[in-house]
């Protein structure tokens, strides 16, 4: 998540030191020019690779599953997720590189946006893991609820109450020019809103998920080595490893937040660094589980070896692939 810039004024109020400013009590011109020469180009690669991993995965889907199955319509939305975010990064990326000339109402708009993409990633996510542990530990029941109203209702429930949480940025992003800075998109609200923030990004969009996550899984493999499912273990363990790589990209920032919201200003250089680094690592999770969806999932690979089949005949000697097979259903 893109990390809300303070100004030396916010110091009084605010500990954590995100921004390209300097001041007094943390001197951040390292910082800055870090920012300035690695960020705009970083944007930019995971722009790129995540537009084609992820419109790799719905031109898949698209070609070659049912549309209207459970699984597929998550998935579908998941990477509508991915989307979202990626569209944000050209303009932080700009922002970083000079400054913010898009005005203010995108100011809003783009951060808003944001934080929506990442929300609603982490709660379909979770909505995937929740739903294949019905469909392994509660098939019976699963067989009689997983119908495609159930997934259209509950996606919407999903994108609804991701936009809610994304309103807050909406409100308290704002443009403010400085001498050395020029125009910033920052984050202006008061220590009492950014503190009932941290928290509530931590509990809500953190500790909640991966506590859901623990319990299904651990349900889930016990499901399968009792019931020896091997036609579910393939299944299972894709989207065991997306969610694990979520949360190893994910975990370290959220307690470099939790350090950085509660530390000593003083110290803020180290953690600044680690807040961008931790930052961006999360960032790069959006154009890595199309990867993982390339990669781990056999069916998937036939579908793209299909894709290049019917786009580049001439590989059809090298390259072989079933028409029947069938992806996450």
């Amino acid at each position: 998540m893109e990390m809300a810039y303070t100004t030396p004024d916010d110091y009084e109020d605010y500990p954590v030191i995100t921004n390209r400013s300097t001041s007094t009590v943390c001197n951040t011109i390292d910082i800055n020019d870090f920012c300035k020469n690695f960020l705009p180009r970083f944007y930019y690669v995971i722009f790129i690779a995540s537009v084609l991993g992820n419109g790799v995965v719905l031109l898949v889907l698209y070609k070659f599953e049912k549309l209207n199955t459970v699984t597929n319509i998550f998935l579908m939305n998941l990477v509508a997720s991915n989307i979202v975010v990626t569209l944000t990064l050209p303009f932080h990326a700009i922002h970083y590189s000079n400054q913010w000339i898009f005005g203010e109402a995108l100011c809003k708009l783009v951060n808003s946006t944001d934080y929506l993409g990442f929300y609603s990633s982490i709660l379909f996510l979770t909505l995937m893991t929740f739903d294949r542990y019905l469909a392994v530990v509660h098939c019976v029941v699963a067989n009689k609820q997983r119908r495609t109203c159930y997934a259209v209702v509950l996606s919407a429930v999903v994108w609804i109450i991701s936009l809610l949480a994304s309103l807050e940025p909406y409100i308290h992003f704002t443009v403010e020019e400085y001498p050395i800075e020029g125009l910033v998109c920052e984050d202006t609200s008061n220590f009492q809103w950014k503190l009932f923030s941290l928290y509530k990004q931590f509990v809500l969009f953190f500790i909640l998920p991966l506590t859901v996550f623990i319990y299904c899984y651990f349900r889930i493999t016990l499901t399968v080595l009792a019931t020896r499912m091997v036609g579910k273990h393939r299944t299972v363990r894709l989207i065991f490893v997306i969610v694990l790589m979520f949360f190893a990209f994910w975990s370290p920032h959220n307690i470099i937040l939790m350090i950085n919201g509660h530390g000593d200003p003083k110290q803020c250089s180290s953690l600044s660094y680690a807040e961008y680094v931790t930052s961006n690592m999360a960032r790069l999770y959006f154009c890595i589980n199309p990867v993982f969806y390339t990669f781990l999932g056999r069916k998937f690979q036939n579908h793209v070896r299909g894709v290049l089949v019917s786009q580049v005949p001439c590989l059809s000697d090298r390259i072989s692939f079933s028409s029947s097979s069938r992806m996450l259903a």
